[in-house]
Formats: C-alpha cells, sequence, structure tokens
C-alpha cells in the first residue's frame, strides 16, 4: 500500500485550505477502530473529512459518506459531546517536514481556538487526540504508558508534547547544487535510496518517482551517476520543492499506485481528495474482499467435510441395512431346525432350502434355539426400519452438500479481486453470498442484528454478447441465480445449466419469435460449462430448457432448482475461455 508521505498531506492541505475552510462541525462518527469521519458544513453543503490512524493507511483527507452503522466506539462519542458545533477554522502542520497536522476548532472563524485536534501520521506510531485551549489531552485513539514507550508517554489528562523530531537534513531551496549533491552522494548506495535517508520528507514511493522522472534507474549507484545525470535529478528535486512552496500539484493515477506531482501518471484526476478517497476505499475493498472470502472458504470446507463424514457414516448403515434379508433367512433355518440344537451349541449348520448349500449360523450358548432365532428376527427388524430412517435423512444431506458446493462454486467464480483490471461489483456479489450463508444460519450475522431476506441482486449480472450480437446473462451467486431464473426470464429465453454439476444459470435473450441460432446455442453452451465447477474440462454436458419448466421447490435454498423436458448438448469451457481472452487482448 502506497504510504501517505509529506507530500501528499501538503497537497491535501493545500485543497482543504483553498476550497473547504472554514467549516461547522455537525457530525463525529467512526467507522472502524482505526478511522475517524468528521461530518463538516460548508457555504457547498456538507463534506466528510476522513481522519486514519492505521499503521499501515494512516491519512487526511475528504471522502464519500461513511456507511449508515451504529456508531460504537468512545473515542467518536467523546469529541462529538466537546467540539461538536464549533467551526474547524484552520489546519496547520506542526513541524517543518512532518506528518503532524493541527485542526483548529473555534467558536467562530477568526477566533481563539478552544480545541485542538492532532493528527499524527507516522506508521504504527500514528495517533489523534483531542487537546484543549490548556494543551492538556483529553482524549486519544491510542493512549501509550511508560512500559509501552520510554520516549513519550500519552495519557489523558497530561499535556500535549509533539513526537520527537526527525534526525535527516531539512531540504532547502536556496541549497547550493554542490552541497546537495555532496549529501546525497556521501555514502555510495542506490540512488533513489540516497535521496530518502539523507532528507526530510521523502517517502520511498516519492524518492523512487523523482528518480524516474530524472531519467534514471532508481537502483543505481550515485557512484555510477554522470553530472548530467546530477543535473537532472537536481531539476527534478528543485520542481518537488517548488511544488510544495506554489501548492500547484498534479494528481493521477500511475501504473501501481497514484501521484500528487504528476510524475509516472498515466490517468489524471480530479482532485487529490477524490484520487485518495478512491484509492484507500479500494484498498479497503481489496483487503475486506480477502478477509471474507477466506473467512466463506474455510467455513464451507469446514461444513462440507463434517456432511461428508455424515454422509459415509449413512452410506454404511444402508450397506448393514442390505443384509436384513440374510438374517431373516437365517432365523427361518433356524426355527425350521429346532430339533437339531443342542445345549451349548455355539453354531448349527443347517442346509439352505433354496440353494442346498450347508449354511453356519452362530448363536448363544446360553439361549435356546427358538430364543437365538427370535433374536435375529430383532436384528432384521431393526436393519429395515434403519433404511427407511436414513434414505430420507441422506437425501436431505445429498441436497444440502449441493447446495454448499453451489455456493462454494460462487465463490471460485469471483477468483481474486481487482478492482482497477477486473469488476468492483465482485464485492457486493461476495457480501451477498455471505448474507445468504447468514440467513441459511450457516454464518452469524456480523452485524449482531436480525437480517431480513433480500429478494433481488444489487449487482449486475456477467453479461456477454454472441457472435451474432445476442444477450447471454450469467448470474454470480445464488441469489442472482434465483432472480435471473424467475423474474426475469421470459417464455422466449433459454435456460441453460451445467448437468449435475454445480455451476451458475444461464439465460439466452431471445426475441419473440426469433430462433436459436445452433452457433449461438453452443456459443452459450460453452460459456455456461466456462461458469461452474468443471471450467478446467474439455467437456461439459450442459441442458437446456425454457424457463416455464424450471421450478423452485417449496423450502428449496437459493439457487436450488428442478428442470424438465431439458435437452443436453456438449460446452467447451477451454473454447469459451481462449474466446474471452482474445476479446479482451483486442
Amino acid at each position: 500500500m502506497q504510504p501517505f508521505d509529506f507530500t501528499t498531506q501538503a497537497a491535501v492541505c493545500a485543497e482543504l485550505q483553498d476550497d473547504f475552510l472554514p467549516a461547522r462541525l455537525e457530525k463525529v462518527y467512526q467507522r472502524d477502530r482505526h478511522t475517524l469521519c468528521l461530518g463538516l458544513r460548508t457555504f457547498q453543503g456538507r463534506s466528510w473529512l476522513t481522519i486514519s490512524w492505521h499503521p499501515q493507511a494512516g491519512r487526511i483527507h475528504l471522502s464519500a459518506p461513511p456507511p449508515k452503522e451504529p456508531d460504537t466506539f468512545a473515542f467518536s462519542q467523546q469529541i462529538q459531546s466537546q467540539i461538536k458545533g464549533l467551526a474547524l477554522s484552520k489546519i496547520v502542520p506542526m513541524s517543518p517536514w512532518e506528518r503532524v497536522l493541527d485542526l483548529q476548532f473555534a467558536p467562530r472563524p477568526g477566533e481563539e481556538a478552544l480545541w485542538h485536534l492532532y493528527v499524527e501520521v507516522m506508521g504504527k506510531y500514528s495517533n489523534v487526540l483531542l487537546v484543549n485551549a490548556d494543551n492538556q489531552v483529553i482524549t486519544a485513539a491510542r493512549q501509550v504508558g511508560g512500559k509501552q514507550s520510554r520516549i513519550r508517554e500519552i495519557q489523558t489528562g497530561q499535556p500535549y508534547n509533539l513526537p520527537p523530531s526527525l534526525q535527516e537534513r531539512q531540504p532547502r531551496k536556496d541549497e547550493s547544487f554542490e552541497d546537495w549533491q555532496a549529501q546525497v552522494g556521501l555514502v555510495p548506495g542506490a540512488i533513489a535510496k540516497n535521496l530518502r535517508i539523507s532528507y526530510r520528507g521523502l517517502s520511498s514511493c516519492l524518492s523512487h518517482a523523482m528518480a524516474v522522472e530524472a531519467g534514471l534507474d532508481p537502483k543505481r549507484s550515485s557512484d555510477d551517476l554522470s553530472p548530467e545525470d546530477w543535473q537532472r535529478l537536481f531539476k527534478a528535486w528543485h520542481h518537488w520543492l517548488a511544488t510544495l512552496k506554489s501548492g500547484e500539484f498534479q494528481p493521477g493515477w500511475t501504473e501501481d499506485g497514484y501521484t500528487v506531482m504528476g510524475w509516472g501518471a498515466v490517468r489524471p484526476a480530479e482532485t487529490v481528495q477524490k484520487l485518495l478517497d478512491d484509492y484507500y476505499q479500494d484498498q479497503r475493498d481489496r483487503q475486506l474482499f480477502g478477509q471474507i472470502q477466506h473467512q466463506l472458504r474455510q467455513k464451507l470446507k469446514g461444513l462440507l467435510k463434517k456432511l461428508h463424514r455424515k454422509g459415509q457414516g449413512f452410506e454404511q448403515r444402508l450397506d448393514q441395512s442390505a443384509e436384513a434379508d440374510q438374517y431373516r433367512i437365517q432365523a427361518d433355518l433356524l426355527m425350521a431346525h429346532l430339533h437339531d440344537w443342542k445345549p451349548g451349541m455355539k453354531q448349527m449348520e443347517v442346509v439352505d432350502f433354496e440353494t442346498g448349500e450347508p449354511v453356519v449360523i452362530a448363536i448363544n450358548p446360553e439361549k435356546n434355539a427358538v430364543q437365538n432365532a427370535q433374536k435375529i428376527y430383532k436384528k432384521h427388524q431393526k436393519l429395515k426400519r434403519a433404511r427407511l430412517a436414513v434414505e430420507p435423512l441422506l437425501a436431505e444431506l445429498n441436497r444440502e452438500v449441493h447446495y454448499l458446493e453451489q455456493v462454494e462454486e460462487s465463490l471460485d467464480e469471483l477468483g481474486a479481486y481487482d478492482r482497477g483490471a477486473g469488476d468492483p461489483s465482485d464485492l457486493t456479489a461476495l457480501l451477498e453470498i455471505r448474507d445468504e450463508l447468514v440467513q441459511q444460519s450457516y454464518l452469524p450475522d456480523p452485524s449482531g442484528r436480525p437480517r431480513k431476506a433480500v429478494a433481488e441482486s444489487k449487482t449486475d449480472f456477467h453479461r456477454y454478447e454472441s457472435p451474432n450480437g445476442v444477450t447471454l446473462l450469467v448470474g454470480r451467486n445464488n441469489r442472482q441465480n434465483d432472480q435471473l431464473s424467475f423474474r426475469m426470464a421470459n417464455d422466449y429465453d433459454l435456460w441453460l445449466h451445467t448437468q449435475e454439476i454445480p455451476g451458475s444459470h444461464a439465460l439466452l435473450r431471445l426475441e419473440p419469435g426469433q430462433p436459436v441460432d445452433p452457433k449461438d446455442l453452443q456459443w452459450a453452451a460453452d460459456m455456461a460449462a466456462l461458469h461452474s465447477r468443471a471450467r478446467q474440462s474439455e467437456q461439459v454436458p450442459v441442458i437446456y430448457t425454457q424457463p416455464r419448466h424450471v421450478y423452485k421447490p417449496k423450502g428449496a435454498q437459493p439457487g436450488m432448482v428442478i428442470y424438465k423436458k431439458e435437452q443436453v448438448i456438449w460446452g467447451q469451457p477451454q473454447r469459451a475461455k481462449a474466446l474471452l481472452e482474445g476479446e479482451a487482448i483486442a
């Protein structure tokens, strides 16, 4: 994750000073244990200022409104009780070339500040503190005791002290080229690293971009630079200092992150605030996607393992019950040969009536022949009852396994999250899968509140166009599968699904009276096979039928259907994959 460095902070402050201040504080909301959102009213309307003290994502910038979830954090409530209704009049950097800001709150713009909200972006030591006019700490996001740090304690009721100053040299615009070159090249090493460790205010990302802007390899040793190389690097250095002084930043997207200097930008951004909000929203979504996907995979893996073990037990009991008739035959033979029984016998050898073959029957020597026959009859009846009891249980278990495998396939279909190159609605589809498992009581509700079932999906289906221009819709999860099959399908469409294989529902949209072209049907079958668990196979059986022949049994779980009047066509997922990759390249 790209760090929120001093240059980015300067760009944020420049925009806030020009377009945002002063603003009246109306709401304080803490969205998680590392992020605070301030609802501020300006002449243009309400805006939200996000402040984060996350170890890897500490930052401050304007953002979209936070989610409408209950705020249960004491830190935000303490801040709101003290400064709600006051005006944010100034945002002042506290130390030269360091990421510490003082957000000053006063009764009215231009008046003396009554409260100070200090934002310290310092990696794992990042913090946010509310300090009154007497410089006394009222509350802090992270309190630090003497055992945690011998350098700087942070406790409520104590005076506020600035973080220890950095030891690196401060950049100066009036510094001569010779002094600057001597400082950067004092110890031979990679030029980007030397820039970063020689002066304050440079992050690894900025020093890397500065070297690239000068036409240099960031890992190139300072000993190998020619005088012309040093001059180009010094020019980029002065451009950076001039931008910091003028506040004329050029926000934009790079191939692997963002820039506020315009260096390496492949696409410009509207504002620094929008750039940072989009970037960190993407990072937050990416992290959330990975966490939820891993959680669901582990849960499904455990559930399926437990069900398969339970199913094996049922199968063993059915195998045993298959021997019920053998026990009945043994009991009949024993009753027919009562005259051959003698006290103390442990087994009797009798002749089978039907086959004429000798049969050895184990008996209890402590019981007579009739008692032994009655015991065998009881075992026969018990095994018969077991089959009647186990068969419906096994059928229900198999339905549950099929459902969970369908959910697992939906997870596999999503793959890895990539908002830039992929589909940002993948996260919403994943959250819908989690909601479905919560509603089916496989997972506890993360919000702790009962959740109502949602019939409609919030995301769009996968949409494809056949070679003849016919639209194919493919569901992303069970909620979308139900919506596709029972809400969107009409009498003219064709419904497709892999035969007895977990996969997505697909709908080939046809115009009224339009016959399906065999090429379009084959292409749709290939796509349906690609969106199934058999996507790695060469050929996959795919059934297709009219939507009116697709039914949902009463009480069935999401995505589970039955169908009739189906026909089978063989889909080739590898052909569909090659076609999609070819379209992506083109």
